[in-house]
């Protein structure tokens, strides 16, 4: 089966080293007989894929394979070590720039010395570059759309807003779990940018951080979470339709309800008045310059909720029939160039729900040091393949291309053959009725 892994030039380090380790532990347990390995007996249910963590047995090879990358990954995050290599840029890594010009090494090193000055984490220097490139393009670009408004000029503002979104909301969504990105001698402006940034990147104020981290995280797609995928169809078009639909025109109004439906009235107040209060502003811009506010503010409000709603569509849209509660069963890992390298390692969807305040940069090592918990809890891992394609695939009915995007983990899912993986799938993606709900949901009982 490893003969459909593709190793992308453009991983990250972390994602390579991840990949060829999954990789060489396919191929061992290929290379021996399956009486050697767990197997499955003839009363076993094919798709039942947890297996007993103690029966996890780790070769001499395999455990010196996992130290040498889990070292290799931790001294790369590790300040104090001397491989340790800071996240300056998305699109490359330091020790891929090769040997620069004098002056522009002279630079790069002072300008990395002041990202550390400035930024909370060593490693995080990339979210200094990216308020860089907001303050240097899209407010400039905004304000001039205000001033001087033009059809060619507002066309190109919203490609390059929509360019900027997935890395910006996935910069937001560490500052979101970590009250913020910056030391604290930069508080005020750590705390004061995202008013600034948000309604141009198409997010109302604070709603992230009320939606995300305030109730997806607390109810983790189960019953109660207003963005859970459980009810519906997730390989239909129609019943995705619906659910981008209902966040478009009611998640105003559902999300102050479900805070209140908790008792958390004083949330629900706040949420209700940051929402309201972005409309506000947003009808009071359009109604000073309706044409630039729709190229500054309006349309890409409309992308970035289609955006959200198409990525918790595929985070989540593969969900285990037998325990549709767990974390491990519920989101799924991806191993690919968009969500990691791009995207601030939002790939590691699993990881982040089993540790929401888990570092991004420390994702991929909690992984592989889980590998075997996440195989024991028959967790699903993919490659070559982002949240937008996953989404589109499951839209399509493409089962073939998701099973060989598929990075199977432990002997139960390394075994198994295509036609097993795709029934495997689809199983995964089959809506829950009210009773399922009751019965397998704890917190719905």
């Amino acid at each position: 089966m490893d003969r459909h892994i593709v190793f992308s030039k453009e991983l990250t380090k972390a994602d390579t080293l991840v990949l060829k380790n999954l990789e060489a532990d396919i191929q061992d347990v290929a290379a021996k007989p399956l009486s050697e390995g767990l197997g499955m007996t003839s009363s076993q249910d094919p798709m039942d894929l947890t297996m007993d963590p103690d029966s996890c047995i780790i070769s001499e090879e395999e455990g010196i394979r996992d130290t040498a990358a889990l070292q290799t990954m931790m001294g790369l995050n590790d300040p104090k070590n001397p491989n340790f290599e800071p996240t300056v840029f998305n699109s490359w890594d330091l020790s891929s720039l090769g040997k620069l010009e004098p002056a522009f090494d002279r630079l790069l090193k002072s300008y990395i010395r002041l990202g550390k000055s400035v930024v909370r984490n060593e490693t995080d220097i990339v979210f200094l570059t990216h308020l860089i490139l907001y303050f240097t393009t899209s407010v400039p670009s905004a304000l001039l759309l205000f001033t001087h408004f033009s059809w060619f000029h507002g066309i190109f503002h919203v490609v390059m807003q929509v360019s900027y979104t997935g890395a910006y909301t996935l910069m937001m969504h560490q500052h979101i779990h970590g009250r913020g990105v910056l030391k604290k001698d930069y508080a005020w402006f750590d705390q004061t940018f995202p008013y600034i940034l948000d309604p141009l990147m198409g997010h109302t104020w604070n709603s992230y951080f009320y939606h995300h981290v305030k109730h997806h995280h607390v109810e983790g797609n189960g019953p109660d979470d207003k963005s859970s995928t459980i009810r519906y169809q997730r390989d239909s078009v129609l019943h995705f339709l619906h659910y981008v639909g209902k966040f478009y025109f009611l998640v105003w109004l559902d999300l102050p309800l479900y805070f209140i439906s908790k008792g958390r009235y004083q949330v629900a107040a706040r949420q209700t008045f940051w929402e309201l209060g972005s409309y506000v502003f947003q009808y009071t811009m359009f109604k000073l310059n309706p044409k630039a506010s729709l190229f500054v503010f309006l349309l890409p409000l409309a992308v970035m909720r289609l955006g959200l709603m198409i990525g918790n569509w595929g985070q989540h849209a593969l969900v285990d029939r037998d325990e549709p509660d767990s974390d491990y069963r519920s989101s799924i890992t991806l191993l690919d160039v968009p969500s990691n390298r791009h995207c601030f390692n939002d790939g590691y969807h699993t990881s982040h729900h089993l540790n929401p305040l888990r570092h991004w940069r420390e994702h991929p090592v909690a992984f592989l040091k889980a590998k075997h918990t996440y195989a024991a809890n028959g967790a699903l891992v993919f490659h070559n393949i982002d949240y937008l394609m996953m989404t589109l695939s499951l839209l399509r009915k493409d089962y073939a291309h998701l099973a060989k995007c598929m990075v199977p983990i432990g002997e139960r899912q390394i075994r198994m053959t295509m036609d097993e993986r795709i029934a495997m799938l689809k199983r995964h993606t089959q809506a829950f009725t009210e009773d399922e709900i009751k019965a397998k949901f704890r917190k719905a009982q």
